[in-house]
């Protein structure tokens, strides 16, 4: 095991350095260019989870006459301005409208609340997060004046609240899909080019001058690391880049919605999940190389591959907003959607330990996809000679 991962180690170093220093690398940098448009273009497939994070419910802790009134108010005016236009009401019959302390319902709710609405239809007190009282009030006035028959313009008045688990739950919600989405866009600019680097040393005749002197293993794991340390720096320049370039354009750090582990810890995850989800991806394309001997049949074997991983990503996607149920679980256990289903789980759960057991989980899984892309190199390179090269495709995933 020393030995091996010795000679890792000096492969991974001679594929850096050589990566690192070459003239290509610098364009290679300016890649993320052109995918950044496909990115923002992507960021409309998320509108249905952003449907299901901002779908508002206001409590209402009125007399039972009087919130009546007000679901009476607002199904009239719904069919004239629309439903979605008007917030969803929770009859709150327990509470008393008067309650000084009515914001403790916040969180004791059955449903999260994104305000309260108490007092009287009269004279309204609307409790919430300063976003979401500053967008509900109107709404609030108007659909008072109308359960009273518009006699009088209403004001509301307003209880700002520091934080609801409401508004932190839809903050940690978009923190998470953007977790996501920077996670598998990362992955596939950079995994596929571990396939490109083995495939060319395969044409070369390098591959099997190099498994002459040092185990398969060895070679493969060296690779890997080498290809993984080079997207590291190409994400550590894009990256300084985009916050001198956010820095400069906004005068400062925008607040971005803050995860529930806190974002020192979420961004060692995301990078952390990143080299996991490079790793495993570039570990079967190090499988798909070993059984191409053409680039022809690296297009045909490759593109399975990369539309796989994008059903991995919509299942973790789509699953965002379903912490604990059946699906989710799936997709935290599969292991190529492990990464982006673990990502969002940070973004949203504050306990570390699971980050600890998926992360060995994934380089458990890692190594078992090395360890079988080395059996199928060994199959269909080492021992191939002239007659194997004309072996079909199929004869040679058979081995």
């Amino acid at each position: 095991m020393i030995e091996t991962i010795r000679a890792a180690f000096v492969i991974a170093r001679r594929d850096f350095t050589a990566i690192i220093f070459s003239k290509s690398f610098f364009f290679f940098l300016l890649g993320p260019l052109f995918p950044l448009i496909i990115g923002i273009a992507a960021g409309g497939l998320g509108q249905q989870v952003r449907q299901d994070i901002d779908r508002p419910i206001i409590g209402v802790a009125l007399e039972e006459g009087q919130a009546a009134k007000l679901i009476e108010a607002r199904t009239s005016l719904a069919k004239n301005i629309g439903n979605g236009a008007l917030p969803e009401f929770l009859l709150l019959p327990d509470a008393d409208p008067l309650d000084p302390n009515i914001k403790d319902w916040l969180d004791s709710a059955d449903k999260p609340l994104t305000a309260i609405m108490s007092g009287t239809l009269e004279k309204p007190v609307l409790t919430g997060s300063s976003r979401d009282v500053k967008r509900w009030t109107g709404k609030i006035a108007l659909l008072s004046e109308t359960a009273l028959s518009g006699s009088n313009p209403i004001s509301v008045k307003n209880d700002i609240v520091v934080a609801t688990s409401s508004s932190k739950k839809r903050t940690q919600l978009a923190t998470a899909q953007g977790g996501q989405i920077i996670l598998i866009l990362l992955t596939m600019i950079l995994a596929g080019m571990v396939l490109s680097n083995l495939v060319e040393e395969k044409t070369n005749k390098i591959i099997e001058i190099l498994a002459a002197a040092i185990p398969m293993d060895a070679i493969f794991l060296g690779k890997l690391f080498a290809m993984l340390g080079m997207a590291l720096v190409g994400i550590t320049v894009w990256s300084s880049l985009g916050f001198i370039g956010v820095s400069v354009i906004s005068a400062g750090m925008p607040d971005l919605p803050a995860p529930a582990i806190g974002w020192p810890i979420f961004c060692v995850l995301m990078v952390l999940y990143f080299s996991m989800a490079y790793l495993l991806l570039g570990s079967l394309f190090l499988g798909i190389g070993a059984m191409a001997t053409t680039v022809r049949e690296v297009q045909t074997l490759s593109m399975p591959v990369t539309m796989g991983q994008l059903l991995v990503f919509f299942l973790a996607a789509f699953t965002v907003t379903k912490l604990g149920e059946p699906m989710e679980w799936f997709a935290v256990i599969f292991p190529f959607s492990s990464p982006f289903a673990m990502i969002a789980r940070a973004a949203q759960m504050d306990n570390i330990w699971q980050h600890g057991a998926a992360l060995i989980w994934q380089a458990m899984f890692t190594l078992i996809i090395i360890r079988f892309s080395v059996m199928l190199f060994r199959r269909n390179v080492m021992k191939s000679g002239n007659s194997g090269r004309k072996k079909s495709l199929l004869a040679r995933m058979r081995g």
